[in-house]
């Protein structure tokens, strides 16, 4: 669709230049023939053969030049559209499993959650210690929200 627009639009910029430019040729040249002549019948021959089609040819050239624009416009707005709604391509596909399911418990001293133990969060952290049910009960600590061990150990 694009393409399609941007075929029709630069022609019609250049048949618009072209046009506009030829009918200045011809309003200049049925000028300079009326200010040569002193009679007016003598000068009507020159508006009716240059100055009234070089007016039509500047008319036909602005409408062109108007049109070829527009298209052009309307061809980068399609394409700024389709490069803001193109398909991202998909991420990483949604998990559909736990994360973790080790069944042994860890805690990070200072911390406020308990983990399994092959918990991304404390999976190789040399200070990981294992949480043993008092401290999750009375210590104030919590359940991970990403491996999500059980409440009971």
């Amino acid at each position: 669709m694009r393409t399609a627009r941007l075929r029709t639009a630069r022609p019609a910029l250049w048949a618009g230049l072209t046009t506009l430019a030829a009918g200045a040729v011809l309003c200049v040249a049925g000028w300079y023939g009326v200010s040569g002549e002193r009679f007016a019948e003598r000068q009507l021959p020159y508006l009716a053969s240059c100055t009234v089609p070089g007016a039509a040819l500047i008319v036909a050239g602005a409408v062109l030049l108007t049109y070829g624009r527009s298209a052009l416009a309307t061809s980068r707005v399609e394409e700024l559209y389709e490069l803001l709604v193109a398909d991202e391509p998909a991420g990483p596909p949604p998990v559909t499993g736990p994360v973790a399911t080790a069944e042994a418990l860890l805690m990070i001293p200072g911390g406020t959650l308990w983990h399994r133990a092959d918990c991304p969060l404390v999976a190789g952290k040399p200070e990981a210690v294992p949480a043993d049910a008092g401290a999750r009960t009375g210590g104030g600590l919590g359940p991970c929200p990403v491996c999500e061990p059980p409440a009971e150990g």
